[in-house]
């Protein structure tokens, strides 16, 4: 075998995952390997797919790294991390190796690429959004035909959906609802406000609160004025110590103390609690009547 394939087995094996580490150094690693000539690819094709030659499929893959380094730039206009979309592309390869038969007399890296791509678009679309933006397999041709249609176009026009449409083999309205969710974009439920904003959107906000049925303010307020009428009239039936005991230890904002009240009526602290708790009876009796 060539000196390329030796130098390939002595690489370190985390080049295969992708980078953990630095980007750069990964980059500049995968750049050295040499590329397989279509004797050395055949070679080793055949001895993974006969006798399950690990080393051989291990050659294979790093080999063909710097062209998965190739496809990932490609996407990085998702906004997601470099590294990360290699080692999914890396994943594809690997795939890709697993399956490969030299004998239909195609090179891997022609074979390889549908796979790369394929693992490149799982993970872009599972981390492009929190919310799912395609589900089916038309679906996901249409989000990526159309925004690379869109890098270069506005709003499309009708005349331009329907082209769309037509080309992707989808409805205008699938052409259009896709453009709308890519131009949306994620919004917390509940943000934190910024320091710059008057008054922060938060989707929460505008949520109906638990008690924003009209019928049920009416009822309750209806409610709590006819406790308020109970209340004031079984006060006017206490007698003038009773009800100032109450007043001032239960209905002022300064609340007086038992002690307070002793000293302001010239009795034990131990009576004014012994006239509380009788009139406090009192008045449950009368308002529950």
């Amino acid at each position: 075998m060539a000196a390329g394939t030796a130098l390939v087995a002595h690489l370190p094996d985390q080049a295969l995952t992708g980078p953990l580490g630095s980007l750069d150094a990964y980059l500049e690693r995968v750049s050295h390997i040499p590329v397989l000539s279509r004797e050395e690819e055949r070679a080793l094709g055949e001895r993974f797919r006969k006798s399950g030659d690990l080393a051989a499929a291990r050659q294979l893959v790093l080999s063909h790294l710097r062209f998965v380094v190739h496809i990932a730039r490609g996407y990085t206009g998702y906004g997601l991390p470099v590294g990360d979309l290699i080692q999914e592309g890396n994943v594809g390869l690997m795939k890709a190796v697993k399956r490969f038969d030299p004998a239909l007399n195609v090179r891997l890296v022609s074979f390889a690429v549908h796979w790369i791509r394929a693992e490149i678009h799982e993970y872009v679309l599972r981390n492009w959004r929190l919310v799912k933006i395609a589900t089916t397999k038309a679906q996901r041709k249409l989000f990526f035909n159309l925004r690379r249609l869109k890098k270069n176009l506005g709003w499309l026009s009708a005349q331009e959906t329907a082209a769309v449409a037509r080309d992707l083999g989808v409805s205008e309205a699938e052409v259009s609802e896709m453009e709308k969710r890519l131009a949306a974009r994620d919004l917390s439920f509940d943000p934190a406000p910024e320091p710059e904003d008057e008054e922060p959107y938060s989707p929460a906000a505008y949520l109906p609160a638990p008690d924003a049925d009209p019928a049920a303010q009416v009822e309750e307020a209806e409610s709590a004025e006819s406790s308020a009428d109970r209340l004031r009239g079984a006060l006017s039936r206490l007698d003038a110590r009773s009800r100032d005991i109450v007043e001032k230890r239960w209905m002022s904002e300064d609340k007086a103390t038992l002690h307070q009240l002793a000293a302001q009526y010239g009795v034990s602290a131990e009576r004014i609690r012994q006239i509380e708790s009788s009139a406090l009876g009192k008045l449950r009796a009368l308002v529950a009547a």
